[in-house]
């Protein structure tokens, strides 16, 4: 006859102490398996983004004040501190959900949002001649809080093939993709669209698709830019802008003179004067700030940190077996390179204004908190038994070895 430990049978009894040594042991648990280099990686993004904020926040508030209000030159990032005691709790939590849960999660996100995106033409409210927010006794933007849903819930999608490759995943991610697409236009916002757009691309690249179809698609989408710049008259005037170059006081110039300001070094702290000349000094040009008041080299630091956080998420697939995960993590970490990567290709005169924030470094109420439930749910899906021998090669597999899909 088995007889359970006393200990096995001790844990199964009610009571208050093991109810606390269940939850320490599982928090135990979830710290060991929980990566720490791609998690102090985030902690130094979210220090460096204070900082900047901090630089960036007295022009803003300049901007903002009147002649009858004076608001506080910290007003933005005593903000973004709120926003941040939101985020950051909200990206631990979900840093702790199982993979299942963290997909159950994203799918039910992802529909709520764009149920919420559908009410966006209607009942929207109106900023800077985009309709892109729904106030619901608070105010917020639904397409940013699709963001960390869409790329989970075209991997879970793209991850049917594995059990029954007939099912057409590749049609269904791209009628997906085509909706959200559809309703971004609507409000208008192209800078999402093509970010959501990259989002789809690297999936379904990773997924296996031919690249005729991929091929095909993409002709499709030179074929949207193409009509977005025919009848799409914000979108005309920011390409021309950049193709062309503007006056004096375009928003993009601007961005460049004021990043170029501060040499390698920087003019120094609440030094920097060009950066009161900027629109969106806070949110869209902060890189800018930076590069005035801090320099050049801190701009590179910048890059270099969301290189970094890229880089040790790839390297954590390497070698990942549950292909969903790896599709998931992948589309989360594109979409977090991707948007970084067009807001400083903004400031340095290289791509279109598009309007979009820097992670985790620009000022946002939605996109701050957005940006956090991503990386919680990125560091959910990255969470490894440290005690594990995997063997399989993972992402490696999936990129160079070609007899896979013989």
């Amino acid at each position: 006859m088995n007889i359970a430990p006393a200990t096995a049978i001790a844990s199964e009894l009610p009571g208050r102490t093991n109810r606390r040594e269940t939850i320490r042991a599982r928090l135990k648990i979830w710290w060991r398996e929980l990566d720490h280099v791609l998690l102090g990686l985030i902690v130094i993004l979210i220090a460096v983004g204070c900082a900047a904020i901090s630089a960036a926040s007295p022009a803003g508030a300049a901007r903002l004040s009147s002649d009858e209000v004076t608001l506080n030159p910290l007003r933005f990032l005593f903000l973004h501190l709120r926003w941040l005691a939101v985020g950051v709790p909200a990206m631990i939590g979900l840093s702790m959900l199982s993979r299942d849960s963290a997909r159950r999660f994203a799918i039910l996100l992802s529909a709520a949002m764009v149920a919420a995106m559908l009410l966006v033409p209607f009942i929207g409210s109106e900023v800077n001649g985009a309709r892109r927010w729904l106030n619901l006794g608070f105010s917020f933007q639904p397409s940013e809080f699709l963001k960390p849903g869409f790329a989970i819930t075209l991997a879970w999608i793209m991850s049917w093939r594995l059990k029954d490759p007939e099912i057409p995943s590749f049609a269904l991610v791209t009628g997906a993709l085509g909706v959200v697409v559809v309703l971004l236009m609507a409000q208008p916002n192209l800078g999402d669209a093509i970010l959501f757009s990259g989002v789809w691309f690297v999936l379904v690249l990773l997924g296996g698709v031919s690249f005729r179809h991929i091929a095909g698609l993409f002709a499709v989408g030179l074929m949207g830019l193409t009509l977005a710049y025919a009848f799409y008259d914000n979108a005309r005037h920011r390409i021309d802008s950049w193709l062309f170059g503007g006056t004096d006081f375009d928003q993009v110039d601007l961005a460049q003179r004021t990043l170029l300001a501060g040499g390698w070094d920087g003019v120094g702290f609440w030094v920097g004067v060009k950066k009161f000349r900027l629109p969106e000094a806070q949110t869209d040009y902060i890189f800018s700030v930076v590069g005035e008041e801090f320099g050049l080299l801190a701009c590179g630091a910048i890059v270099l940190l969301f290189f970094a956080i890229v880089l040790r998420v790839l390297v954590r697939l390497a070698s990942e077996e549950n292909y969903f995960a790896l599709l998931a993590a992948a589309g989360l970490t594109a979409q977090l390179g991707a948007q970084a990567f067009i807001n400083i290709l903004v400031n340095l005169s290289l791509f279109p204004s598009k309007g979009m924030t820097l992670p985790l470094v620009s000022y946002g109420g939605s996109s701050t908190i957005a940006v956090c439930m991503s990386l919680g749910l990125l560091l959910a899906l990255t969470r490894r038994n440290p005690f594990l021998t995997r063997e399989t090669a993972g992402l490696r597999n999936m990129l160079f070895d070609k007899e896979r899909d013989k």
